[in-house]
């Protein structure tokens, strides 16, 4: 019998693949820090071809940018650039909200009541990498939620152009003091509350841009 996708191992080009996506996302590459194929290919115990690969793909997505002498970096973001990401931001993120109700389950409520208990624990003891794989956690399940592959896609694609700056904001203010509109947002999606919901969602990521705002004017 054909093993089922989710059960079959994934491939190490993928692995690779999937390990500098992280690296990015969650700012282990901060923005202008140039990437190069061998420092990655000791970093991830990789070799050369699947690393490769990957850094094509991160270019497509762009995640990672290719400068001149062939130099590639994680891009560093402008004010203009944070203004088109808020605004997309603001729309997809809101949009797989309003989808996500309608697959809402009390298991769903759940799960985010725990990601979200992991958000606060990882606050509380001042745990960065904590803080921005959970909070990353709570919203990537409400996309999964939404069944919109495009538009998870989108949102995906957004995560990776200011992740890596999030980290540099986390990193400078410490975790405390971050704010939180999970609590809200889950209570919303708890009563089927569509309009206070996306208050809530519009809220979080407003303030998450914002953040990242202040901390790009401090050194310009």
């Amino acid at each position: 019998m054909e093993k089922r996708a989710q059960d079959r191992p994934v491939p190490a080009h993928e692995q690779t693949y999937l390990a500098m996506r992280d690296a990015v996302l969650f700012g282990d590459l901060v923005p202008g820090q140039p990437v190069t194929i061998q420092g990655l290919c000791d970093a991830l115990g990789a070799g050369s071809t699947p690393v490769r690969e990957a850094i094509r793909r991160l270019i497509s997505e762009n995640a990672l940018e290719l400068r001149g002498n062939r130099r590639v970096c994680v891009p560093e973001l402008e004010a203009g650039d944070l203004a088109d990401l808020l605004s997309a931001r603001l729309w997809v993120e809101a949009e797989l909200c309003r989808k996500s109700l309608r697959h809402m389950t009390d298991v769903d409520i759940g799960a985010l009541s725990r990601i979200d208990a992991e958000v606060d624990a990882a606050i509380a003891r001042g745990d960065l990498q904590g803080y921005l794989r959970s909070n990353h956690a709570f919203h990537h399940h409400i996309h999964h939620l939404a069944a919109s592959p495009i538009l998870s896609s989108v949102a995906d694609t957004l995560w990776l152009r200011f992740g890596p700056s999030m980290r540099v904001v986390v990193g400078r203010l410490g975790t405390l003091g971050l704010p939180d509109n999970h609590k809200l947002l889950i209570d919303a999606l708890r009563s089927g509350d569509e309009a206070g919901a996306v208050a809530a969602m519009h809220e979080d990521v407003a303030q998450g841009m914002a953040l990242i705002d202040t901390a790009l004017v401090a050194v310009r």
